[in-house]
C-alpha cells in the first residue's frame, strides 16, 4: 500500500509543477478546438496536447458538468415543483431535461 501512496504523491508533485498557460484565440478558432475535441471524446485541452504533439488521456468517465448556487436550486425546484433541498431529484430531472432536448 506504501508504493501506491508514493506514487500518488508523486503525480501531485508533478502537477504541482505544471504551469497552465492560457491562449487568446479569435472565438472561430477556439469554437473550432473545443468541436473537434467533443468529437474525439477529449477535454479542449487535451485536444491542444494532442494538436501540439504532446501526450493526452482520454477521460475515464466523460461527462458534463455545471455548477449550481443554492438559489439555482430554488429556481430549479420551483420549475420542476421539487423541494429545493432534494438535490439529487432535481439533478435527475436536469438529465431527463437533457436527454428530451437532443431527441
Amino acid at each position: 500500500m506504501s508504493s501506491k501512496k508514493n506514487k500518488k504523491w508523486e503525480k501531485q508533485k508533478q502537477a504541482v509543477k505544471a504551469t497552465q498557460i492560457a491562449f487568446d484565440l479569435e472565438q472561430k478558432a477556439a469554437l473550432h478546438i473545443r468541436e473537434i475535441a467533443a468529437r474525439e471524446g477529449l477535454t479542449p485541452s487535451d485536444q491542444i496536447r494532442k494538436m501540439i504533439g504532446l501526450s493526452y488521456s482520454l477521460p475515464k468517465r466523460p461527462r458534463l458538468t455545471v455548477s449550481l448556487k443554492p438559489e439555482d436550486y430554488e429556481i430549479l425546484g420551483k420549475k420542476y415543483k421539487i423541494d429545493p433541498k432534494d438535490t439529487m431529484a432535481i439533478k435527475r430531472r436536469i438529465l431527463e431535461e437533457l436527454i428530451k432536448s437532443i431527441k
